[in-house]
């Protein structure tokens, strides 16, 4: 984990250190999280978070760099956990876990379906551990990204495509599954189902609630973040609630989505991948949510352009929405007297690593207000992909953009160009 919002980066000066906590893989002092005993670089103002100067680690191999957030301070207990590549580190934690088990030996080979950041992501992780890695792509791939997985020595296969991704997908699996009947020693990583995908995530979690409370805030996090295929939210989720945080998850789902009930709303403009899908993701908990947002294209283009106007974050459309959602959240929308509207069953409670959504609220009207919960909200990746699509032509303004509640009025479907809910049970596919 690193720190962001200090005056540039200071020489290094300080002094390392070894203690327990870093033996067990997260340092004390800084929030990082070694992959080795190896001691920590701990500054002369003793790493504490927030400050103008940090530890610097260093890697052994581009993926470790790529898939280590930083965490940046917007202000007013409202933070960014910001990627210049997530899926790498749900990648590495999968390929991690399948080594240790011995689902697959050094040296074998691991195969998935995907067209994007995951091929990208596995191929790298693949690379740093010494397997062979398959690709069933589209026929729409990048060149670049199709050049880049050829380089890291991953073999590419392209499928067409049809206008319906969810026959695209079937035909993907079934490709899968004859490979894998001719090739016995292949391993099927399987990204929307397999909750290995969590591993990389939780101590990404942990380091993010040991980096704000070193920064002062208590033990109450809101986390925003998409939906997706469910790893990220759940995995960044247990992370922080293991090391003792008390946390909320709010999700965020494009419209067009199976995951959350709005199959049927699809958005003109473009169903946003990165948040959602028109096909089921078994790595989706539904029970951890305390809310679903709905956003379209339109008001994430405008929150992805809002965040690099107000913050100077370059990120895409996933970030946009997410940032929408988490300001709007952040800034005391809450319902009735100060709280989320759901009354006691908001949240998460101790009952298991995720636990349900109980139990927080209590706390919540105990203290008597909501805005002291810091709100981190996930920025996956960077905006390089969405330079036409998203910075370039007609501007768009996120201004008092509001969701609609279809809690309210006897709950019809979401509708566009944002929703929400706060009983995202009664909507889960």
């Amino acid at each position: 984990m690193r720190w962001g919002g200090g005056a540039g980066r200071p020489q290094r000066r300080g002094r390392r250190h070894s203690c327990g906590r870093h033996r067990a893989g997260r340092c004390c002092a800084v929030g990082a999280m070694p992959r080795s005993p190896e001691p920590c670089w701990v500054p002369e103002d003793g790493g504490r978070a927030g400050g103008e100067h940090g530890a610097m680690r260093i890697h052994d191999h581009a993926a470790g760099a790529l898939g280590q957030p930083d965490l940046i301070d917007l202000g007013e207990g409202l933070y960014v956990l910001r990627f210049e590549s997530m899926k790498v580190a749900s990648a590495e934690g999968a390929v991690r876990s399948v080594l240790r088990d011995g689902k697959v030996r050094p040296g074998g080979t691991v195969v998935d379906s995907s067209s994007g950041i995951y091929a990208h992501a596995l191929a790298l992780a693949c690379h740093r551990h010494g397997l062979r890695c398959h690709i069933v792509g589209s026929t729409t791939v990048d060149p670049t990204l199709v050049a880049q997985l050829r380089l890291l020595g991953a073999t590419v296969e392209r499928m067409p495509s049809s206008d319906s991704l969810r026959l695209d997908q079937h035909r993907r699996v079934g490709r899968i599954q004859r490979l894998l009947a001719e090739n016995p020693g292949w391993y099927w990583m399987q990204q929307y189902h397999c909750s290995r995908h969590y591993e990389g995530y939780r101590p990404l979690g942990d380091a993010t609630y040991t980096a704000l409370a070193d920064a002062g805030h208590g033990e109450r996090i809101r986390l925003v973040a998409a939906v997706g295929s469910g790893a990220s939210s759940a995995g960044l989720g247990e992370g922080m609630r293991a090391a003792g945080a008390d946390v909320e998850i709010v999700g965020v789902q494009p419209f067009g989505s199976v995951t959350f009930g709005s199959a049927d709303v699809p958005d003109p403009d473009m169903l946003i991948a990165g948040i959602g899908s028109s096909i089921e993701f078994r790595n989706v908990r539904p029970e951890i949510f305390a809310a679903i947002h709905w956003v379209s294209f339109e008001v994430a283009r405008a929150g992805a352009r809002d965040a690099l106007r107000q913050h100077g974050l370059f990120a895409g459309l996933s970030t946009g929405a997410c940032w929408a959602v988490a300001r709007y959240e952040h800034g005391g929308h809450r319902g009735r007297d100060g709280d989320d509207g759901r009354g006691s069953d908001s949240g998460l409670g101790s009952d298991s690593r995720l636990g349900s959504r109980r139990g927080i609220q209590d706390g919540d009207r105990r203290e008597g207000k909501d805005s002291r919960r810091a709100t981190v909200f996930v920025a996956p990746d960077t905006g390089h992909r969405y330079l036409h699509s998203v910075f370039e032509g007609p501007d768009s303004q996120l201004g008092d953009l509001q969701p609609s509640c279809v809690d309210e009025g006897g709950g019809g479907l979401p509708e566009l160009p944002w929703s929400m809910t706060r009983h995202p049970e009664r909507w889960a596919g």
